[in-house]
């Protein structure tokens, strides 16, 4: 049993070995710090919630005093002021409501658009993480495949030289033709190493878009069908841009503004409280006899209930001040709208242009590389045939192996481009 269960987590972390696009956004989502970082924002608004909620509710408090007095004091059985040593104990119980205050009943309103706000910031945040994920993830895949592509084309060189050595030495080929060939294989040995350290680069590049410190995972990209996109939409810009979180939450934002014009305002309005008091003492002449403390308790008792109107006059304007602040506020926000649509507006634009540059440009190159794959055939036959000498079928060899990346290439960048889409597509 503990064999299989063994084994059973083997296979568990060997699957997690190697993760796709998907599982990289799924685990970005969930797990990297600025998405958690905006949700704990939304606690802590939906808790400013609560405590605007609150202050629509009396505060009560109670409390108990102990005291001695000594020498010169007031008797409270005969009310006058005699030279005593008395104990004197007070309990109390208060209530104190605004009754009426519009500050707390817009405070509560601005806690909900800020609740609100927070929730579109946090898509935002989610938005901004997947797509630099995105863009990571296919720079990774684009380094590897070229890597890749040099690894073939050096293992390709080093098998000509063993064959051109061979047939150096039976007289069918020049000398020189080992010579043309040695010459390009240290500058294509130059180029793996630094494509070698481009492709750690973007993986580390990566990782840290996924918010993972430990190197233990690789990234697979598996085949799929490229389908069409909504880029031909004729609203494509304007259906994208009002659905996106960063463009909701400026105009929750603006709404908190024009909320907090309203806030300030509101110190123009008069105030009605209330309160409540019950009370009680007990006193007692220190080495003379005296009621019973519950006696003395029931007797003593006294409420009191007040009700209080405030009404603002003057106050320095600082009540002016602080609503032309917030209308200037409220100004700024409908800028900060303006570019935010601005940067939006050319984020998707260039998408939807990148788009269909890589489509057009994926369609051009698999014209061109069945084209270089003739050409490699047919150059292959002449070299064997002695037709072709070992320096030029290398040069149309790495040709067509320059084509089958750059046909990659294109079609990661096709793939991206639809991905970057379902991101400000799927973001509501």
């Amino acid at each position: 049993m503990k064999k299989l269960f063994f084994l059973l987590i083997i296979n568990i972390f060997q699957a997690q070995q190697s993760w796709t696009l998907k599982q990289c956004l799924d685990f970005a989502s969930a797990n990297h710090p600025l998405v958690k970082q905006s949700t704990v924002n939304i606690l802590k608004n939906e808790r400013q919630i609560s405590a605007a909620k609150g202050m629509l509710l009396p505060s009560v408090n109670a409390g108990v005093s102990h005291n001695y007095g000594f020498g010169s004091s007031i008797n409270q059985n005969t009310n006058q002021r005699e030279s005593i040593n008395s104990q004197y104990d007070q309990v109390y119980a208060q209530a104190n409501w605004e009754l009426m205050n519009w500050r707390n009943y817009l405070t509560l309103s601005l806690s909900r658009l800020n609740k609100e706000s927070s929730v579109y910031t946090m898509k935002q945040v989610r938005n901004e993480v997947k797509l630099n994920v995105i863009q990571m993830f296919f720079s990774y895949q684009n380094s590897k495949s070229w890597l890749h592509v040099l690894q073939t084309q050096i293992s390709g060189i080093e098998d000509q030289i063993r064959r051109t050595e061979k047939e150096v030495e039976i007289g069918s080929r020049p000398k020189s033709d080992v010579y043309d060939i040695r010459a390009n294989l240290g500058t294509m040995q130059e180029q793996w190493v630094s494509a070698k350290n481009q492709r750690d680069l973007s993986k580390i590049n990566l990782l840290n878009a996924l918010a993972i410190t430990r190197d233990t995972l690789d990234f697979t990209m598996p085949e799929e069908n490229l389908t069409e996109s909504g880029f031909n939409n004729e609203h494509f810009v304007e259906h994208l841009l009002e659905v996106n979180p960063a463009y909701q939450s400026i105009l929750k934002q603006m709404q908190a503004q024009q909320k907090n014009v309203e806030i300030a305002r509101s110190a123009y309005l008069p105030t009605l409280n209330g309160s409540y008091t019950w009370s009680s003492f007990y006193n007692k002449i220190m080495g003379q006899p005296a009621e019973a403390f519950s006696d003395q308790i029931r007797a003593n008792k006294n409420q009191q209930v007040s009700f209080g109107l405030n009404i603002p006059v003057f106050n320095r304007l600082q009540v002016k001040n602080s609503v032309e602040i917030a209308k200037l506020n409220v100004i700024n926000s409908g800028y900060e709208r303006d570019a935010i649509i601005n940067d939006l507006t050319k984020s998707i634009s260039s998408i939807k242009a990148e788009f269909l540059n890589a489509r057009e440009k994926y369609t051009l190159l698999e014209t061109n590389f069945e084209n270089q794959q003739r050409s490699f055939q047919k150059s292959e036959e002449k070299y064997k045939e002695g037709l072709m000498d070992a320096y030029t079928f290398f040069v149309v060899r790495n040709n067509w192996l320059q084509a089958n990346y750059n046909l990659i290439s294109s079609r990661n960048d096709v793939i991206r481009q639809n991905e970057l889409l379902k991101v400000f597509e799927t973001n509501r």
